[in-house]
């Protein structure tokens, strides 16, 4: 793309390097100026490809009073990365977790998920999960959006709602362009795993009327994708007590999956003039994730040992759901500049629901005969022996448990902000305070019912094939079909089935009423840049449920209400226009999940389980070093070192055998702990060697960034009612985070090869004597490539690969031999066509 910009600079950009201003400016397309503020013009600049977009991104950072990575939408675009959780993992200190070999959850700086938030157009985004606070990036597709930029430090400006940082998704706005812009690509997408096509598409429009003072912009995207992934896995069930480990049991699954998203945004701009502008932001998304999975269950009398044969019972199980997600945004603020004051109001109101109708969750046939039969590695674990397990007429139905599910999150907030520059001892200075009102309130309902086989005799798997499943870790025989099942359901009464249980104790209703106000000033002096403020936040937190104790319901309720001072400190030094060294001292906070806080209890005799609705929130005390240097167009070099220490960490805990649960043998709730304590380093290079080297090899570029962590935090629980504890690190912590990126454009030809890997990180917490049983996922690297070509001024042929090498998904307990869940997902291959203003 190609952009020339006209800039002029007032008195607000000393003390700042010269190309970031300019940049920054062009980016946002102006800076209202006091009439009679003097003005500097600068040279008219040009930017084209991937190197433009990479250099804006090193502006925006560069600008920045805190610490920020950004990616902006023409970078988004040259990589095959389907969804924003996909296009951030490019990002310096982040990575994702997946979700059947797709994007869906980020981690930043190795904190996991649900310690990080996601605003879109400045106001907080819900999570359309019952239990989350982490909100699925996989709803947003990667054509709606402008830009995506992470805070990793906090000013008292922003919410202090995560410890890892905050996301900030952008949509696109008709002021990004001097005028008219379009955009258009449509293609299709190939699965090898399940040799299937899925298509895509998605056009963006923008321009402005009334003299430029009214921007509209309008963008849709619609994209369906048909894959499948093949599983083998023990979930963990293995013997450690003997001399070796012995496996109990293990699964066979095969996924077949099929996945749309649809989006469109709308947003108008109106500027009237250089003091005022006013804004609406709208963004719609959803996402229909349509899985069938077939399971196939072996359980030995007796623990095994690889390669032996033994007696073994066999099940199999169908689960059939389609699960909708949707996400919707409005965003409507203004400001207005009077001389040394500028007011700004925004309101925001936002949606997550997840809705899930006729679920299947389980369709279980039961086998009657023992089968002579054992497994192959204990890694990867196959079939082996077991004549005639896959012979249908051996099984029975069991039982059939059914759901239907609706989740809701509503978010809406009320902010202002009021900005003064003056002088403070003759020093340039930004007094900035504000406001904001924030309410949320998530409800989960739910209703299950269970059906028995035995009410209709038992009938036959026979009477439920489906085609032959095509598994790629040994025979599997026929499928069960889910429209048999859906026949079988037909006749059947289910007001006579409605598991009670399931069905009140899911039933809840949450809120969270946050009151916030701020002060910050930032000094502006010579190459010195410091803002200083603190934060005040009030919560007021409630909920209502309902609790279970062998088959008696009564209502819960629970509220807390508490505050929080959040200081914070940072300094900037510009060593020249190319270099800063910056420092940070921030506080934030993050709540509990909506699963921990849940206020829900079923008591089953001597086993119970519960939310803890009095949780204590995390905070974070974090400390922020680091040095950024550019090195010519579309170049940096940047190293920083971070710590986080963290109080009131949540964990998983068994409370049997203490206090009112003295006489259980399981209690499983949420505890909070001591502390934990993250540290860590984060390089980044970036480099175009267009200025550089001679042609061709001026189009090379190169993209390289690592981050270090290590974190440690003690729990204490209870195993066979003896107080334990250790030392463990955070779930979901990588220690190695790595991006390689080397990119290729010149002339009609534009190519990327990414590679994304991170190391083993915790998952799970089985026992809290016993670190062996301990659940890790086995570190992954995954490359992805895509090609471009310019057939036309304004036309391109995109071709795109992912996973090329196929990577697994490998879960491991205690010891990388011992398999938890080894997954694979094969390649996709995507091409299509793109018609743009380029």
């Amino acid at each position: 793309m190609q952009e020339n910009h006209e800039l002029k600079l007032g008195k607000a950009g000393c003390g700042l390097p010269t190309r970031a201003i300019a940049a920054a400016i062009a980016l946002m397309g102006g800076l209202a100026q006091a009439d009679d503020t003097p003005e500097l013009v600068l040279p008219v600049v040009s930017v084209v490809g991937q190197a433009a977009s990479m250099n804006s991104a090193l502006d925006v950072q560069q600008m920045a009073d805190n610490i920020v990575s950004a990616v902006h939408a023409d970078d988004i675009g040259q990589l095959p990365d389907t969804n924003a959780a996909e296009a951030l993992q490019r990002i310096p200190g982040i990575s994702i977790e997946r979700d059947q070999g797709e994007g869906r959850y980020v981690r930043i700086r190795g904190l996991g998920p649900d310690l990080n938030a996601v605003t879109i157009n400045g106001s907080l985004v819900p999570a359309p999960e019952s239990d989350r606070r982490a909100v699925s990036l996989d709803v947003l597709p990667a054509g709606l959006i402008r830009s995506l930029e992470v805070s990793k430090t906090l000013m008292p400006s922003q919410d202090a709602n995560s410890i890892g940082g905050t996301v900030e998704v952008k949509t696109i706005s008709a002021f990004d362009h001097k005028g008219m812009f379009y955009s258009l690509e449509a293609g299709a997408s190939h699965d090898s795993n399940t040799d299937r096509e899925g298509p895509n598409f998605a056009a963006a429009w923008s321009n402005r009327f009334l003299d430029g003072k009214l921007g509209i912009a309008l963008g849709v995207n619609s994209s369906k994708r048909k894959f499948g992934s093949e599983n083998a896995e023990t979930g963990g069930a293995w013997d450690l007590s003997g001399p070796r480990p012995a496996l109990e049991e293990f699964q066979r699954r095969d996924y077949d999956i099929t996945r749309e998203r649809q989006g469109g945004i709308l947003n108008l701009d109106y500027r009237p003039n250089d003091n005022e502008s006013y804004y609406l932001r709208t963004l719609y998304s959803r996402f229909v994730d349509n899985e069938i999975r077939q399971r196939h269950n072996i359980e030995f009398d007796n623990p095994q040992f690889a390669g032996e044969l033994g007696d073994a019972e066999s099940s199999r199980e169908l689960k059939a759901r389609e699960e909708t997600q949707d996400i919707a945004s409005i965003v409507l603020g203004g400001e207005r500049t009077f001389k040394d004051w500028k007011v700004a109001v925004a309101f925001g109101t936002s949606r997550a629901s997840q809705d899930t109708p006729d679920a299947i969750d389980a369709a279980s046939f039961e086998s009657g005969e023992t089968y002579n039969a054992g497994y192959s590695s204990s890694r990867l674990p196959r079939l082996i022996g077991g004549s005639g397990i896959n012979n249908a007429a051996d099984y029975e139905l069991d039982s059939i448990e059914l759901s239907k599910q609706k989740t809701v999150d509503r978010e809406r907030n009320l902010k202002f902000d009021i900005d003064h520059n003056w002088q403070v001892f003759g020093i340039d200075s930004e007094l900035k305070f504000g406001a904001k009102a924030s309410r949320r309130k998530k409800t989960n309902e739910m209703t299950a019912w269970e059906i028995d086989g035995g009410d209709f005799g038992n009938p036959s798997l026979a009477g439920f094939l489906g085609s032959n499943v095509d598994y790629a870790y040994g025979n599997y025989g026929s499928s069960i079909s889910r429209s048999a099942v859906k026949r079988f359901l037909s006749g059947v009464d289910m007001s006579n089935y409605v598991n009670e249980e399931e069905s009140r104790i899911n039933d809840f209703s949450m809120r969270e009423d946050i009151n916030a106000a701020y002060a910050q000033n930032t000094f502006n002096h010579g190459m010195w840049r410091i803002l200083a403020g603190v934060r005040y936040e009030q919560t007021k937190f409630s909920a209502n449920g309902t609790s279970v104790e062998d088959g008696a319901y009564s209502d819960v309720r629970a509220s807390r209400k508490y505050d929080h001072w959040l200081p914070a400190l940072h300094i900037r030094r510009d060593l020249d226009n190319d270099t800063s060294i910056r420092a940070a001292l921030t506080n934030s906070v993050v709540r509990p999940t909506f699963g921990q806080l849940a206020p829900g209890v079923v008591i089953n005799a001597d086993e119970a389980s519960f939310g803890n609705p009095s949780l204590s929130p995390m905070e974070s005390r974090n400390l922020d070093l680091g040095i950024e240097h550019r090195i010519g167009y579309a170049g940096v070099l940047s190293a920083y070192v971070f710590h986080k220490d963290i109080k009131n960490f949540v964990y998983r805990t068994d409370l049997a055998g203490t206090g009112m649960w003295a006489d259980f043998t399981h209690a499983d709730t949420y505890a909070n702990g001591s502390s934990a304590k993250v540290k860590g380093l984060e390089l980044n290079y970036m480099q175009s060697f267009k200025e550089l080297l001679p042609a061709p090899w001026n189009g090379l570029l190169l993209s390289a960034n690592a981050t270090f962590v290590s974190s440690d935090a003690k729990i204490d629980g209870y195993s066979d009612g003896v107080l334990a504890s250790r030392k463990i690190s955070l779930p979901s912590q990588s220690d190695r985070t790595m991006n390689l990126m080397v990119g290729y454009e010149r002339g009609p030809l534009n190519m990327r090869l990414a590679a994304n890997y991170k190391s083993k990180y915790l998952l799970e917490v089985n026992d809290i004597a016993d670190s062996r049983s301990d659940q890790y996922v086995d570190a992954q690297t995954q490359y992805d490539f895509s090609a471009r070509y310019n057939i036309a001024k304004q036309a391109q042929i995109v071709f795109e690969v992912l996973n090329l090498t196929d990577e697994k998904y490998y879960v491991y307990t205690g010891s990388r031999s011992l398999n938890a869940q080894y997954e694979s997902y094969g390649r996709t291959y995507r091409l299509s066509m793109k018609i743009a203003t380029f």
